[in-house]
């Protein structure tokens, strides 16, 4: 017989870890696993692994609530499984945790008010099959496998290796070579100031700029706290609220007077560049500032390469790849020995798992999610969805902490089966796109709009809403919800 569990938790990333401690915590003695598909934890920290890897958020909000952080605001991406794999053994997660297990399908059967999982092993290359009484999905939002990359005439012409950074490989020897990275978000500001130091020249090609934002490595705040040799506790605590209260005003600032954070984020561009910069071309970008991530540099160290002549910004759409380089529209032509493609990633929603709801398969564009935490429809299946504007993993410990409640109150009261229903006054909701161009524009979530779940105009039925808004709202939401059906 498959082995049952209570809990199945899939992803060891930051969500999944979370969850696995939330749950420890608030419902010891439940049976719990949590599969993983790659050989180790850490989720994107663990696919990354380009040169310079690191947080784009402050460690103090991108942590946990429950385990305070300890070193500078920003970290590198070994610092962050450091910090992981202490999650791990102060919880005793090891024992739970299953890596190399990548689920192939799930299906719930209402009259064994459970779901079955199917999984194949790396390690043996065979299936198995698990029972679970209850599934959390945390296994972030996008493919680990396969990275977005779009094709561009020419490609097969190129005589240099076309790398992209979700698939680095560990032995790219760039030392004194011309590199050309497609792409100006968050990854390609990292790797860029931590390739030039060795690279001939690093060229930033963009079609559209990006909002910067220089950022010290260590928040002021912290400077002045670390002499006082605080609690950790107490100092987790408090540049967490210091970091949220920033973030908040920049989000308020963001959507209240867009044109003037535009203007303050070009001046301070403007503050670490040469005299004279086009800052109109390169950094000015089309969308407005709420719309995508603002990608932050600490210490201003890209555009210390800038100003030191060892990279370079380029505004321009792309012709075709030749043997030496990237044609431009314009007609200039980027000479290059190595091209990097940092053009994002694809969206994969609970993982790309096919789930099916007592044999009939579940097409999520049909359905609508309840708080962005249930599917309406779907029994005794949670999923972790972080923020976008805000750090990931400040919404994670609400979802967690909405979840065990949920859970808790099954258990109380002896129910089996939990599951989001649409009630009368909800059945003719108009089902809203997965997300708003209008309020976020980033490509891979616009990509991904046919495949992924629905919203609705009214609460409990929309997702994608602010830490701000729902620090109080997620906390205050009764297991008992009208919304909520049990049996």
């Amino acid at each position: 017989m498959a082995q049952h569990f209570d809990v199945l938790i899939i992803g060891a990333g930051i969500s999944g870890l979370g969850a696995a401690c939330h749950l420890r915590q608030r419902l010891p003695g439940s049976s719990l696993a949590i599969f993983e598909a790659m050989e180790g934890f850490g989720g994107t920290w663990w696919t990354h692994r380009y040169p310079g890897a690191r947080s784009d958020s402050d460690l103090y909000t991108y942590g946990y609530g429950f385990k305070p952080w300890r070193g500078q605001s920003i970290a590198t991406a070994d610092e962050i499984r450091a910090y992981l794999a202490e999650v791990i053994a102060e919880n005793e997660l090891m024992p739970h945790i299953r890596y190399g297990h990548r689920v192939t399908s799930a299906q719930w059967s209402s009259q064994d008010k459970r779901w079955t999982v199917q999984a194949t092993r790396s390690d043996r290359g065979e299936s198995l099959s698990v029972t679970a009484g209850f599934l959390w999905m945390c296994a972030g939002y996008y493919d680990h496998d396969k990275a977005y990359t779009p094709q561009w005439p020419g490609m097969q012409d190129f005589q240099g290796p076309i790398v992209h950074p979700q698939h680095w490989p560990q032995d790219l020897d760039y030392s004194g070579k011309r590199v050309v990275v497609i792409g100006s978000g968050a990854t390609a500001a990292t790797l860029i100031p931590s390739m030039a130091g060795a690279a001939a020249h690093v060229t930033m090609l963009q079609r559209s700029p990006t909002f910067f934002s220089a950022e010290p490595r260590e928040h002021p705040l912290e400077a002045q706290l670390r002499p006082l040799q605080l609690p950790d506790a107490w100092m987790h605590e408090i540049m967490r609220r210091a970091h949220i209260a920033k973030t908040d005003a920049v989000v308020q600032t963001a959507y209240a007077q867009p044109e003037e954070l535009r203007a303050f984020l070009i001046e301070q561009t403007r503050a670490h560049l040469p005299e004279g910069y086009d800052l109109g071309k390169h950094f000015n970008p089309r969308y407005k500032p709420w719309q995508q991530r603002i990608a932050v540099v600490p210490d201003g160290d890209l555009f210390a390469a800038i100003r030191a002549g060892r990279a370079s910004v380029v505004t321009d759409t792309i012709e075709c790849f030749d043997a030496t380089g990237i044609q431009l529209t314009s007609g200039e032509h980027l000479d290059a020995d190595i091209i990097v493609t940092a053009t994002g990633f694809n969206m994969r929603f609970l993982g790309g798992v096919p789930f099916s709801v007592d044999d009939k398969p579940v097409d999520f564009t049909q359905h609508v999610t309840w708080r962005g935490v249930m599917v309406q429809g779907v029994p005794n299946l949670a999923y972790t969805q972080g923020y976008f504007r805000w750090s990931w993993t400040l919404r994670a410990d609400l979802v967690s902490d909405l979840v065990c409640r949920v859970m808790a109150h099954m258990r109380e009261h002896g129910h089996g089966v939990v599951e989001p229903r649409l009630g009368a006054q909800d059945a003719d909701m108009p089902r809203l796109s997965w997300v708003d161009p209008d309020n976020i524009n980033a490509g891979y979530m616009l990509r991904a709009q046919d495949r992924l779940v629905r919203q609705g105009d009214r609460s409990p039925w929309r997702q994608l809403l602010e830490y701000g808004e729902e620090r109080t709202v997620l906390p205050a939401v009764s297991p008992q919800e009208e919304a909520l059906s049990y049996r």
